[in-house]
């Protein structure tokens, strides 16, 4: 029961159920001095559980932007069968590298690596998380990304980044083909002359190529997202990943939404720039949809929620398919 959510109802979904969240979780990272933290949040019950892993952003929080953050979203998705996981990104304030080590602040190739470290070790993962040895599907992994995280999981997705620095010179192709659907939230569009001076300032890792990316994904943006400090252009330049890339099948588009897209990052939370419950609600809803349709193409949810949010929810957003 949520009291605060209004026309986001219309959206079917499946009732929620109990789950449990276990942290910290860690894994070792060779040649790193600390190991990977990680919240795992699990249904209690179940089998066959499909699995996401979520890549936070890089945002002014204190604590958000790691494996603490974006409750409002982890919660929904496990209560409602998947299993995530979320790990403390290098970038992050909390547990993560210093900004001056090799690949930072950002970490473009760090953070996709992290969560294939993550895939690598499902088998540990299941070992220390109570009740949750042999429930994982391993045939059914998706990953989601908020800003940051976005580019992170575009990278999975297929998309490229060309560079000049060091050892890494030339094409940077991290797609890892164990995910099988993807969601990019508010996620960073084209490069170039789109971008803004300071964006230019981190390299090439804000100048993707999406030609490649090639992993079903669904994109979502706010129409009223403007990133001055990331790009010239308006809020259409976070719906780049859907226009440029063969493998982004939907858009949903959600009006009045800035890059919190609700409050998907925390409850009250200082990045939720446009808290408005319904619009949270919204996203938490179609982002399960579109999961559970992807991850299994018999399961309706998604055809159901996109009939539902062109009918009596068409005032929050609206969805673009190709």
């Amino acid at each position: 029961m949520n009291n605060l959510i209004d026309i986001a109802r219309a959206i079917p979904v499946a009732p929620a159920a109990m789950a449990a969240s276990f942290s910290p979780v860690l894994l070792p990272v060779p040649g790193r001095p600390q190991p990977l933290e990680m919240r795992i949040t699990t249904p209690v019950s179940g089998d066959r559980l499909p699995v996401v892993l979520l890549s936070h952003g890089h945002g002014p929080s204190l604590y958000v932007p790691s494996k603490d953050g974006y409750g409002p979203l982890v919660n929904f998705l496990a209560e409602r069968g998947f299993v995530v996981i979320q790990p403390s990104h290098a970038n992050s304030k909390v547990a993560g590298l210093p900004s001056a080590a090799p690949d930072g602040p950002m970490f473009m190739r760090e953070r996709a690596d992290e969560l294939k470290r993550i895939l690598d070790g499902l088998d540990a993962i299941e070992a220390a998380v109570p009740t949750l040895a042999g429930r994982l599907d391993r045939d059914r992994i998706a990953a989601v990304g908020h800003s940051l995280g976005g580019q992170t999981v575009s990278l999975l997705l297929g998309a490229r980044v060309k560079t000049d620095e060091g050892r890494d010179a030339g094409i940077v192709d991290l797609r890892e083909p164990r995910i099988k659907a993807g969601v990019l939230l508010a996620a960073p569009g084209a490069g170039g002359d789109d971008l803004s001076a300071a964006a230019k300032r981190y390299g090439p890792m804000f100048s993707p190529d999406f030609a490649h990316m090639t992993t079903r994904a669904l994109v979502v943006y706010g129409d009223a997202d403007n990133s001055p400090h990331l790009t010239l252009r308006g809020p259409d330049w976070h719906a780049d990943p859907y226009h440029l890339s063969p493998g982004a099948d939907a858009l949903l588009t959600l009006f009045g939404a800035k890059h919190g897209l609700g409050g998907i990052a925390g409850y009250d939370a200082k990045e939720t720039d446009d808290e408005n419950p319904d619009r949270l609600e919204l996203t938490r809803r179609m982002v399960w949809a579109y999961l559970r349709s992807a991850l299994d193409e018999s399961d309706p949810a998604w055809t159901d929620a996109c009939a539902a949010l062109a009918g009596p929810a068409s005032a929050l957003g609206h969805t673009t398919r190709k």
